[in-house]
């Protein structure tokens, strides 16, 4: 399904030119990611409330993923084989964790 979402991204950034540089789609991310950013530190009064998503936090996550997937796209980037693989390498890592601190301290009795 990723494979198709990143061609589907390709296919209409194609078809409404929105090709970058690399550097310009960052600083659209960094833009996207900021605006979420603020509207969760607005929301939240700085982290003194709980944050619920408004009505359209789901469409600016969707711009968000948008741009991560046309940053790939624009750099040669499988997106689902590189989320599966980050998400194997995390994994093992917690399992990894998860027994070093089931084990304790070899002092521990």
């Amino acid at each position: 399904m990723t494979g198709d979402l990143q061609a589907r991204v390709a296919q209409s950034a194609d078809v409404a030119e929105l090709h970058a540089p690399v550097p310009t789609l960052l600083l659209e991310l960094q833009t996207l990611l900021g605006a979420l950013s603020a509207t969760v530190t607005t929301n939240t009064d700085r982290g003194r409330r709980p944050f619920r998503p408004e009505h359209d936090w789901g469409n600016r996550l969707g711009e968000l993923a948008y741009g991560v997937f046309l940053l790939a796209d624009q750099t040669g980037v499988n997106v689902a084989e590189s989320v599966e693989l980050t998400a194997q390498h995390l994994e093992l890592r917690g399992q990894a964790a998860k027994a070093e601190s089931e084990n304790g301290w070899p002092f521990e009795g």
